[in-house]
């Protein structure tokens, strides 16, 4: 018998790159991590990865069997969406913070349309750059990129396999030539984002000869995500973004990807609740319905 958690750690150790990374997503060890894997490559009769001291990859096997694995674990995730769909108690008041570009410009109508569905939610929304303290805000969850600091969260995977990506638009690249390697980014104006006391100016990259770290500058800095994207679509200089942030506009021409997409540093979205009584009902559906949504869209 094939374990649907087994399947679980199989797609996020995928998405993520190595057990440890998988076992920080879903709150395990990573020695639990690579036993569910051995388990079912044991039920398959394959090996699913190719393991060295360095690195870890998919097998061709893997490959073929990634794409169902995702399958099985969308399709039960839409029949619990489904039954928690139907349930009385999806009510009461849902307080959720989320980061401002990702949640203006993609999460709002989504959550509009949560609320459709479940009319009988109270949704207050706490909109900020800033990581929100979960327990002294009184927060039921919060919608996060990166790896959490406080292990002591509970994390729920959104769009594990979100990366950052180097963009600018297509007028910066006219007037300012195109950087071929990220140490050219040194040579332009690189956009950079804030948080706290800490500005994000040392951009870290990993290349095929490594992990390769650059010191950039600029003429602007802001605390509000949002901010920062709307400045690199009007060509004013080269951002470093969540790959989510900036989709809508590198599918409509507005800003072009600088380096290849695995250069970027991983940002997972998650949704963090403060322990796991936090994980209500209403907590949960919104976690699939998310889930579902940002996986249509990043396909699409």
């Amino acid at each position: 018998m094939i374990r649907i958690d087994d399947l679980q750690v199989f797609v996020t150790t995928t998405d993520a790159g190595s057990f440890s990374a998988a076992a920080r997503l879903l709150d395990i060890s990573p020695a639990l991590a690579s036993v569910a894997v051995q388990r079912l490559e044991a039920s398959l009769g394959v090996r699913l990865f190719v393991r060295s001291t360095r690195r870890l990859r998919l097998s061709d096997d893997g490959v073929r069997y990634l794409t169902h694995a995702r399958q099985a674990l969308e399709a039960l995730g839409n029949g619990e969406l489904a039954l928690a769909q139907g349930r009385d108690e999806i009510a009461g008041t849902l307080r959720l913070s989320m980061p401002s570009d990702i949640g203006r410009n993609l999460l709002l109508p989504w959550l509009d349309e949560f609320q459709q569905l479940h009319p009988n939610v109270l949704l207050q929304l706490r909109v900020s750059d800033q990581v929100a303290d979960l327990f002294t805000e009184h927060l039921d969850a919060s919608i996060r990129y990166g790896q959490l600091a406080d292990s002591s969260l509970v994390a729920l995977a959104l769009a594990p396999s979100n990366r950052r990506t180097v963009c600018a638009s297509p007028g910066y690249i006219a007037r300012h030539g195109l950087p071929k390697t990220p140490a050219e980014l040194s040579r332009h104006n690189c956009l950079r984002y804030v948080m706290g006391e800490q500005t994000f100016e040392r951009w870290s990259f990993q290349t095929p000869e490594g992990m390769e770290m650059v010191q950039v500058m600029g003429d602007r800095i802001s605390d509000d995500a949002d901010i920062v994207r709307r400045w690199a679509v009007s060509g004013l200089g080269v951002v470093y973004k969540s790959k989510l942030d900036v989709m809508d506009d590198i599918r409509g021409g507005r800003l072009v990807e600088v380096f290849p997409p695995d250069y970027g540093q991983p940002a997972p979205l998650q949704l963090v609740c403060a322990h796991r009584t936090s994980l209500t009902p209403a907590v949960q559906v919104l976690r699939s319905f998310l889930a579902a949504r940002l996986e249509r869209y990043i396909s699409g």
